[in-house]
């Protein structure tokens, strides 16, 4: 299993910046994708960027040049810097790790971090 610790967060207000960390600790060794996802009240929850072990990042369109995803593998951390915060950036924001091994893969989740941008 995969345990997920999440800090940061808080309010900003528009055009500021925020940064989400989420520290691992379990099955380690297991994990193939950490990222972050979010959901706002009345919407499902998407993805909002993803980082493999080698450092590849994919990002929703909408968050392409604000937000910067990174990974620590000797610590296992994933880190989201926030930049250029807009208010429909306000959502509650989900560590996420995808491990386990073939054929048998899981998702963990953090407990979630609120984000409140304001106008």
């Amino acid at each position: 299993q995969v345990q997920l610790v999440e800090s940061g967060g808080g309010l900003a207000q528009a055009g500021g910046s925020l940064r989400l960390s989420c520290a691992a600790s379990g099955s380690i060794s297991s994990i193939a994708v950490m990222g972050w996802y979010r959901q706002a009240p009345g919407k499902q929850r998407e993805m909002v960027a993803t980082i493999t072990g080698g450092g590849s990042a994919n990002y929703v369109d909408s968050v392409k040049g604000r937000f910067t995803i990174s990974r620590d593998n000797a610590k296992n951390t994933v880190s989201l810097q926030m930049n250029s915060l807009r208010p429909e950036d306000t959502a509650v924001y989900y560590c996420n790790a995808y491990f386990g091994t073939v054929p048998q893969w899981y998702n963990a989740w953090g407990q979630g971090t609120q984000v409140t941008v304001s106008s």
